[in-house]
């Protein structure tokens, strides 16, 4: 029986928040509620630590799976009778749960044994070319004739050459037999093949990294995690990937960055292991499950994967703030004035120049600096996070640059003005109206500062803390928010800030 750890837009509570002592002098704000093993911390980790990072890190990828339109139909035909029958036999052939071949098959196809990727994998189990022959599958080509006509340049002894049209058999290739189409075929090879990697690499995780990415590419990041501080030949991938960073194990995280932006293949045990127990909701409770899809689909289109996050967390009725007078009634409840101190807390306002906060309304431009609590606390911890990871870097000729924050609240007619000059993201909710989303600029950082930053929204995503997608029409612009169930730990860090400032 699966244990239900349902969390559909993130983590319930800041588990993970550890009490730390205070303010680091009076140069620069330091929180003490702090998340653990975040960024530079990612060097300490502790086994505790890394058992919950990995709960959530899985937990965290219920929107990578359930923001498609096809997991919903995906579910019905994987725990079809038929279907459910073959994972079940290619389970017992194996030695493993029919549950975790059939999270696979979700993943790669949504259970459709028709499906072709443009890459080249093919079926229900998405099997190359090269890897279908090594695991026992047929692929059968068959040469055919069809009769055409050609063109000849003929050259008779005497006279002139001429051109004539003649018939000719023209050979072509067609496939007779593929195997990786067929469901009964695949999935038992698929699942042979699986259970061989396991016993190659000694565990589950690496087997299901070397099916993603290669044996190849799996051995290649063995390797290097073989030679890492504090890891060795037996680390598991979620070692791997909470073991490095960019101050720790470098060539590790360099690596792993590599990887994820080919395919994700660090992330994709993480996904399965959501997958099956997505699979196992569905069988439990279709009804349970059909609830969290729906949670999870595109507002703005639900034929369409939701693009981020953020288009998932922030709802129609958040829409809060429809013009000034909304701003200028909120002031001091809904939303509080942003910090204006960019050495000691890490980030500044753009006030000024091109892109500034309320270009289109600067006789107005107070009301726009402002923000709900947990947005500014946001904006307080990722720029603490960021800063220490940089320190510990020590990127060579670069010094700490205040993050350049562009824009807060902004309301709904203003977005409407901004989006008829065409400089907004095309068919999604104004999220700046909400109060829960702000803007960093990554024009002017230096380039260590922003490896730093990326790492921390990476890591706070992870983690189930943040949301952020880069801006469609300025590439330098990123849209960052919290998670609804992590405002009241950035609330804290807030409140943290307040006393900080006064004293």
């Amino acid at each position: 029986m699966m244990t239900r750890v349902m969390l559909p837009l993130a983590v319930a509570v800041p588990l993970c928040a550890a009490q730390f002592g205070g303010w680091f002098g009076k140069d620069t704000f330091a929180p003490s509620n702090r998340l653990s093993g975040i960024g530079v911390d990612r060097e300490k980790i502790s086994d505790l630590v890394l058992q919950r990072r990995t709960q959530l890190m899985i937990e965290s990828q219920t929107f990578a799976i359930m923001r498609d339109p096809e997991a919903l139909v995906g579910a019905e035909r994987i725990t079809s009778p038929k279907l459910w029958k073959i994972f079940e036999s290619a389970g017992r052939q194996s030695g493993l749960p029919p549950s975790f071949v059939a999270a696979i098959s979700y993943l790669e196809s949504w259970g459709d044994p028709r499906a072709q990727s443009p890459t080249g994998p093919k079926g229900i189990m998405q099997i190359a070319g090269g890897t279908a022959r090594a695991m026992g599958l047929r692929i059968v080509y068959a040469t055919r004739y069809k009769m055409g006509t050609q063109r000849k340049l003929v050259k008779p002894k005497k006279g002139k050459a001429r051109w004539v049209t003649v018939r000719k058999r023209i050979p072509y290739t067609v496939l007779v037999r593929d195997e990786r189409m067929m469901p009964e075929r695949a999935i038992p090879a698929a699942a042979g093949y699986l259970s061989r990697l396991e016993a190659q690499y000694g565990g589950r995780d690496w087997a299901v990294f070397a099916y993603h990415c290669g044996e190849g590419c799996a051995a290649d990041v063995r390797s290097i995690v073989q030679n890492s501080d504090g890891l060795g030949s037996g680390a598991t991938v979620a070692q791997a990937f909470f073991g490095s960073s960019p101050s720790h194990n470098r060539e590790l995280y360099q690596s792993l960055r590599y990887h994820m932006e080919r395919d994700y293949s660090p992330t994709y045990f993480f996904r399965i292991s959501r997958a099956e127990q997505l699979l196992n909701l569905y069988r439990e409770s279709p009804q349970d499950f059909k609830k969290l899809y729906y949670e999870y689909r595109n507002q703005v289109d639900p034929t369409l994967r939701a693009p981020h996050r953020l288009s998932v967390w922030l709802r129609p009725d958040d829409l809060a703030f429809r013009n000034c007078e909304d701003l200028k009634r909120e002031q001091g409840k809904k939303l509080v004035s942003v910090f204006e101190n960019p050495k000691f807390f890490g980030f500044g306002v753009r006030k000024n120049g091109p892109g500034a906060i309320a270009e289109e309304d600067l006789s107005n431009q107070s009301l726009y600096l402002q923000a709900s609590p947990s947005t500014i606390g946001t904006i307080l911890y990722v720029a603490y996070e960021t800063r220490r990871l940089f320190d510990a870097m020590k990127p060579k000729r670069e010094s700490w640059a205040p993050l350049e924050i562009t824009a807060l609240v902004q309301p709904l007619d203003y977005e409407e003005r901004v989006a008829r000059k065409g400089a907004a993201r095309v068919g999604e909710m104004p999220a700046h109206c909400t109060g829960q989303v702000f803007d960093i600029s990554l024009a002017n950082l230096p380039p260590g500062q922003r490896e730093a930053l990326d790492f921390v929204l990476d890591d706070l995503g992870w983690y189930g803390y943040v949301g952020f997608v880069k801006e469609s029409t300025h590439a330098d612009v990123t849209h960052v928010g919290p998670a609804p169930t992590a405002r009241e730990f950035f609330g804290k860090i807030y409140n943290e800030a307040v006393s900080a400032k006064a004293e």
